[in-house]
């Protein structure tokens, strides 16, 4: 069994050929598992004449089906990359078209989609796709995925260990484009050799502007209960472009962590949290012990009500924040 790497998702073919169905909203993993597949399936000396790029938005019923059933010359594959899928369903011809071929391939296809489902989307196309065996799904990676991703990335593409500190940092300071992202993960990764081992002095070395307080280690003082530190590190956040709402959101879904560790334990946790997410588990445990079941609920019905009044008033983000941190240490303080 051969081995594509696309990114931090890997893909796994028994045997090459046949039809691929990649969706998501990542456009980033998506392109680099397009690229692995040409390269698992076309010959460099006849590349030019078995490599076909077609758009969904662009392609009729009568050219996909004859392109796709056109035979590979002096190769073992002729390679079809049909980007743009869900631009096929206004079209019942060209859908019917390449469903056909995907329910069937001919042999010496490889053909390779790429599909980002509209929201609410209730067509057909995409749940008959979404069940062939070589679909993959790649969604969008989401500020806390960041940390494990940069962490992952660099271990399975460069087999380089990525401190989490640092990745934390590198994700801060260049937020979820991923393609940026990825681009500073391989200077770093060249810029370390032979140390195999990435931290964050060398992500300061290279000329990465490291935040002076990031998400993650605000919400770390949150859980630590360390009101006071957070409190004066708010100002911070604002500075380098963070809302109120996606600070609540983001506490919340933190502190829903620490109940779940409350309730099941470090294995509930880690069992709870997606993959690139489990890194945070580390931190969450140790910082369950300062909490009570009373606290936590207090704490996120408290929490609910600064969300509703952010959306609510005029006033700055920052009060309403502020105003939660002191009543928790308030709290504290009188138990």
């Amino acid at each position: 069994m051969r081995v594509v790497c696309a990114g931090s998702a890997l893909i796994a073919t028994e045997a090459a050929g046949g039809a691929f169905y990649l969706h998501g909203e990542d456009h980033f993993r998506k392109e680099e598992a397009l690229r692995d597949l040409i390269e698992l399936h076309a010959d460099p000396a006849t590349r030019d004449f078995n490599v076909d790029h077609l758009n969904g938005a662009e392609v009729d019923a009568e050219t996909l089906a004859s392109i796709l059933a056109t035979p590979p010359m002096m190769a073992t594959w002729r390679v079809v990359v049909l980007r743009e899928v869900e631009k096929l369903a206004g079209s019942k011809h060209t859908r019917d078209a390449l469903l056909e071929v995907v329910r069937s391939p001919p042999e010496g296809l490889a053909l390779l989609m790429s599909c980002t489902v509209p929201s609410r989307s209730k067509a057909k196309i995409y749940k008959e796709l979404a069940k062939l065996p070589r679909a993959k799904e790649f969604p969008a990676v989401s500020d806390a995925d960041l940390p494990g991703w940069v962490v992952t990335r660099a271990r399975e593409v460069h087999g380089v260990d990525f401190e989490i500190e640092a990745a934390r940092a590198l994700g801060a300071a260049i937020g979820s484009d991923l393609g940026v992202l990825a681009r500073e993960v391989d200077k770093l990764t060249e810029f370390v050799g032979e140390k195999k081992r990435v931290t964050v002095e060398d992500v300061r070395a290279v000329g990465t502007r490291v935040p002076s307080q990031d998400r993650w280690k605000w919400f770390d003082l949150v859980g630590n209960r360390r009101f006071d530190e957070a409190r004066a590190s708010l100002g911070a956040l604002f500075i380098q472009g963070e809302t109120g709402v996606g600070l609540v959101i983001g506490l919340a879904t933190h502190l829903l962590r620490i109940g779940v560790v409350l309730e099941s334990g470090r294995e509930g946790l880690e069992k709870a949290l997606p993959p690139y997410q489990r890194w945070l588990a580390k931190n969450v445990v140790p910082q369950a012990r300062g909490w009570s079941r009373d606290d936590l609920d207090r704490a996120l019905l408290d929490l609910r009500e600064v969300d509703r009044l952010l959306k609510a008033s005029s006033h700055e983000d920052e009060h309403f924040l502020e105003t939660w941190l002191l009543g928790m240490r308030v709290r504290q303080e009188a138990a």
